[in-house]
């Protein structure tokens, strides 16, 4: 049997099937299905538990919880962003009217660079949005020191980074507040949905009024709000993956490493690394394709993937500021953010996870450094 078809980055992690039936049956049995249902809050007290922090409030998808965030923080006009970043991160700005202001990268770590920001701050800046791209945790104390000092709101958008540490102190408990996405594809799911944890009890209330609709109590609305509940089936495909939280991170960790002993010498390939240090959750295998000392182009290499049923993708290429709607309203926000074009058109992140078996990931190393070691043949080389 070929252990390579139908390979795809994102394919979902899964808990206990029998367990996530069983809740399914009580809450059928129970006809709770939202509204802040008991499997909604058993869900939010146990992600609260792991990361420990006072207040994880549980919405239907990280992009509604970006939203009702940024809108709980009272962000307005400018938001200073990454630009290497899932484009649901700049549109939940967008769409509320504030205008996403692009932050080139650090190389090294993928993500926003501090020292960049100070030159985007203007007038019309209310906050910074740092991104935890592939579980590794943004500079927070630069960021941080930035945002005290010249009064501007700091949250994270941490859709990597479940499970994960910075410092010693796991993400979730950092700035104002973080987003974690629980998407299909995400380490941890509730096949969709997101969460936002933070431990500003005014802010939490907030949030909480926010996601139903503004409602305090019975037929009692005090504030705007839209419907951004998770639902109970959600909650309950959460609690199951929680629970094998530590399986999946043993899957994870086996398949990264095998990746990178795989293609420990193929010229110009190289793996990202993870802090030992650090708890990871090792979702993303990702590689750069250094162009200077790899005979074949990532897009080659890609493609020669895609060819075998091996579904790698190029993470956010081409870059957030050269899509719609910000390439046209920004068309020279590229000129600032040199390296993310750069390492933007170098990264292939590759499958991995409980879909993917050892044997798999020999295969697909194979593959890479054949395609990585071939001569580009010409028209004169055939």
């Amino acid at each position: 049997m070929d252990t390579t078809k139908h390979l795809h980055v994102g394919r979902p992690n899964l808990g206990n099937r029998e367990r996530f039936l069983e809740r399914v049956n009580e809450i059928l049995d129970r006809r709770w299905l939202t509204n802040h249902g008991p499997v909604v809050q058993e869900f939010e007290s146990k992600v609260a538990d792991f990361l420990g922090v006072k207040h994880a409030i549980a919405m239907c998808n990280a992009t509604a919880a970006i939203e009702i965030a940024c809108r709980a923080l009272g962000l307005k006009g400018e938001v200073i962003v990454p630009s290497y970043t899932f484009v649901a991160t700049p549109h939940a700005l967008q769409w509320q009217e504030i205008t996403p202001v692009f932050c080139d990268m650090d190389p090294v770590t993928h993500n926003i660079d501090p020292t960049k920001i100070e030159r985007l701050i203007t007038p019309r800046t209310t906050g910074i949005i740092g991104v935890h791209v592939w579980g590794r945790g943004c500079k927070t104390e630069a960021i941080e020191e930035i945002s005290t000092r010249r009064n501007l709101k700091v949250m994270y958008d941490a859709s990597h980074g479940f499970g994960c540490s910075k410092g010693g102190r796991m993400i979730g408990t950092f700035g104002e507040c973080e987003v974690f996405s629980f998407h299909a594809t995400k380490f941890i799911n509730c096949l969709e949905g997101g969460v936002v944890t933070l431990n500003n009890d005014d802010l939490a209330y907030r949030m909480r009024m926010m996601t139903n609709f503004g409602f305090t109590g019975y037929d009692q609305v005090e504030y705007l709000g839209i419907n951004g509940k998770m639902n109970e089936i959600s909650a309950a495909m959460g609690l199951t993956n929680l629970e094998a939280v530590n399986d999946i991170i043993a899957v994870n960790r086996q398949n990264y490493e095998a990746y990178r002993s795989g293609l420990t010498d193929v010229p110009g390939i190289s793996v990202i690394k993870y802090d030992p240090a650090e708890r990871n959750n090792y979702q993303y295998v990702v590689i750069e394709v250094d162009p200077e000392r790899c005979r074949r182009s990532r897009d080659d290499i890609v493609k020669t993937l895609h060819a075998e049923n091996i579904i790698a993708r190029k993470y956010f290429w081409p870059g957030c500021h050269n899509m719609e709607p910000y390439r046209s309203l920004q068309p020279n926000a590229g000129l600032l953010l040199s390296e993310t074009e750069r390492i933007a058109a170098r990264v292939i992140v590759l499958p991995t996870g409980q879909a993917v078996a050892k044997e798999a990931v020999s295969r697909i190393c194979e593959i890479i450094r054949k395609a990585a070691m071939a001569e580009h043949r010409t028209a004169n080389n055939k």
